[in-house]
């Protein structure tokens, strides 16, 4: 009860949102990348040594402009720097950039004259699907961990010969379906033989099927790179030669990738908005203020990226409106109906081709709900009520009315 307690409803708030958003943030891309078989050891040499080296490119999200740049960048960067090969290692259920843009990575991949190949795995799982999935059309290689899939790619659009014909016809019917490991190397099910995948459970095994990555078979007495000697009786171990650079987003533009993830930006959204009214009937020093209005900035950054409707943008903004009409008169009313329509609908049609998950939606409604039916009120009660301590000592003594009851 009292401002206070209020505070700590909107602490707790907080909190959930800050787990969601941190459970929205990227996998990351070296989870798997130190796990492997006993046998199997890769090794670092200086860049730039007798076996050159290759780049692994973590692909994780919606490719947004951020991601695209990034992308771009790194293949070139790669060519230019004499990288051997490059593997894009990708985790991404669509785009949020145009079809021309999709061609264009795609083209950039098909006419570079370092070979790419793509790896669809991560920790929890691997996906290339949608729009973004595409990528893996034009790639010269493809290994999959068990687990991942690829396609639902839409309407195809590459350009002339960038898309893998044999991948064509095994979608001939139509680009919505998709291929999931099982499908290729499971007994059980109708292998796609014909298709230029590989068996590949982790990044260290895609890399080691790649012609470009050099390694050598060292058995039982040899010496490893390090120094050591391989032990009498122990399995012979293949040690790459080859060094790899793993690449990611930078720290600043991997946030603003953050941003434009569809839980994230709509979290940020909602949260600004609540913050910016709470701020309004608090006497403070204007930090609800500010946090509410770094993440409106923050949020709306996002859904500019998203395929956001507007309409539905301006639904919750009246929400939220409606929700401080009613805070301001004291007694929750129309406007209260309205926000509470408002911020359902706006919610719930918020995105288009992307989802902004149940979970999400579930706290950011209830959760503003609580706080705007409940929490502001008792707190605004609290704030502006008059002090009712010290009366007791007025009861039974004289007193002089100087205006009118």
């Amino acid at each position: 009860r009292g401002p206070f307690g209020s505070f700590r409803a909107f602490g707790v708030i907080a909190l959930a949102f800050a787990v969601l958003i941190l459970s929205a943030l990227p996998a990351s891309a070296q989870a798997t990348q130190n796990q492997g078989p006993s046998n199997v050891e890769v090794t670092q040499n200086e860049l730039g040594g007798a076996s050159g080296f290759i780049d692994v490119i973590a692909i994780n999200g919606l490719i947004d402009p951020v991601l695209a740049n990034f992308i771009t960048e790194s293949l070139t960067d790669a060519e230019t720097n004499g990288a051997r090969a490059v593997v894009l290692q990708m985790e991404t259920e669509g785009a949020t950039i145009s079809d021309d843009e999709i061609a264009e990575l795609a083209t950039l991949m098909f006419e570079l004259d370092v070979p790419v190949s793509v790896w669809i795995g991560q920790a929890n799982n691997g996906r290339a699907l949608g729009r973004a999935g595409q990528l893996v059309l034009a790639a010269d290689q493809i290994g999959i961990a068990p687990g991942s899939e690829f396609g639902n790619f839409g309407e195809l659009v590459l350009t002339g010969d960038v898309a893998s014909s044999d991948f064509v016809g095994v979608f001939a019917e139509g680009f919505e379906s998709t291929i999931g490991y099982d499908d290729l190397f499971d007994e059980d099910e109708l292998p796609l033989t014909d298709l230029p995948v590989q068996n590949a459970p982790l990044i260290l095994s895609h890399l080691l099927e790649l012609p470009e990555f050099e390694s050598d078979v060292i058995t039982a007495g040899d010496t490893l790179p390090d120094g050591s000697v391989l032990p009498e009786g122990s399995e012979a171990t293949q040690v790459g030669t080859t060094s790899t650079r793993f690449v990611g987003l930078p720290l600043i533009d991997q946030q603003f990738h953050t941003f434009a993830s569809p839980p994230v930006a709509y979290l940020l959204f909602v949260v600004g908005l609540g913050l910016l009214i709470f701020e309004l009937f608090t006497a403070g020093v204007g930090v609800a203020g500010m946090v509410g209005a770094g993440s409106l900035l923050a949020g709306s950054y996002g859904l500019a990226v998203l395929d956001a409707r507007w309409w539905a943008v301006a639904l919750l903004v009246i929400a939220f409106i409606g929700f401080g009409i009613d805070v301001q008169s004291g007694i929750q009313q129309f406007w209260s109906g309205v926000g509470v329509l408002f911020l359902i609908l706006g919610s719930l049609f918020l995105l288009g081709e992307h989802s902004i998950g149940w979970l999400p939606l579930i706290v950011g409604i209830v959760g503003m709900l609580l706080a705007m039916l409940g929490g502001m009120p008792a707190m605004v009660r609290t704030r502006f009520s008059t002090p009712t301590i010290g009366r007791e000592w007025m009861l039974g003594e004289l007193a002089e009315v100087v205006e009118q009851v």
